[in-house]
């Protein structure tokens, strides 16, 4: 099973829940602090909200595609390689209420793209404090692969 990702940075979290709710029909598979996702079945898709500034306006946070298996990040990562791109592995990592295995890519626009595993559920947004997993972008200088976004 694979599926498209996009995570938005959302300025009222409890107001874009209940839209995509009615949007796709269905309910939040993961409601946290600050954090809400779905898992629409049709069409396939992961929709990470993620909580920003109360007066910003909504806008991409990354992208990612979510794969069934630690071994399918692996062979991503080997073509992603093969391919000339550069990535930027995090394993075992605890991000975005989450413990998942991942590979991160940059577009031709700095678009970053994960490739990743879920591997358990997680009951901390980040393993660390001063983790950039999940902040916001707009708050932090010159951005690295691994602090491009995560869940």
């Amino acid at each position: 099973m694979s599926r498209v990702q996009l995570a938005l940075r959302v300025p009222d979290l409890d107001a874009s829940v209940a839209f995509y709710s009615r949007l796709f029909g269905i309910g939040p598979a993961k409601l946290r602090d600050g954090y809400a996702n779905f898992a629409v079945a049709e069409p396939p898709l992961k929709l990470v909200l993620i909580e920003g500034a109360a007066d910003g306006a909504t806008r991409l946070d990354h992208l990612g595609v979510e794969v069934a298996s630690t071994e399918a990040v692996r062979a991503a990562t080997a073509r992603l390689g093969e391919a000339g791109l550069a990535t930027t592995e995090e394993n075992d990592t605890t991000c975005c209420y989450a413990l998942q295995d991942k590979v991160w890519v940059h577009g031709p626009g700095r678009e970053p793209w994960e490739v990743y595993v879920v591997k358990a559920d997680a009951d901390a947004l980040t393993e660390r404090q001063d983790s950039a997993c999940c902040a916001d972008p707009a708050d932090a200088g010159p951005r690295t692969p691994a602090a491009d976004g995560c869940c």
